[in-house]
């Protein structure tokens, strides 16, 4: 995989120590950060909605969202047309959607995972391939 892959990346309140910490993680990569900026109470679409336009439109590559439990952003994302946001709580979960959903944006719970598993995460979610082939039916039949 190319390190020069675009992700964006965004939080509230919630998830606003783990962006920082991936976000530094993910040095290697283009990571522009959507926001929040501080641990003060923040809403989630506020973030969640610039990320996904910004991978929707085709400006990054993927997408990182957090917050307490992931629902919040996740739901406000997956309503965006092109998007795929899929809530990853362990590692097989974060192989899975890419491969068999294609999701675009990877959505962590801050609240009940580890860092080290969302790092973990975020890396496995990276590097899978979409697989295609009979997946590549079902995805087709998702948007409205």
């Amino acid at each position: 995989m190319s390190t020069k892959l675009k992700i964006a990346i965004g939080a509230d309140h919630a998830g606003f120590a783990y962006k920082e910490l991936l976000r530094d993680f993910l040095k290697d990569f283009q990571v522009q950060d959507f926001g929040t900026y501080s641990p003060e109470s923040a809403d989630y679409p506020d973030f969640a909605h610039p990320v996904a336009s910004a991978v929707e439109n085709g400006e990054f590559a993927f997408g990182i969202l957090i917050c307490g439990s992931a629902n919040g952003i996740a739901i406000t994302a997956n309503k965006h047309q092109g998007i795929r946001a899929a809530i990853c709580w362990e590692n097989e979960i974060a192989s899975l959607v890419r491969q068999h959903n294609n999701a675009n944006i990877i959505c962590i719970p801050a609240r009940f995972v580890s860092e080290d598993l969302a790092k973990e995460m975020v890396m496995t979610f990276l590097n899978k391939e979409f697989e295609g082939g009979r997946h590549a039916l079902r995805v087709a039949k998702i948007s409205c």
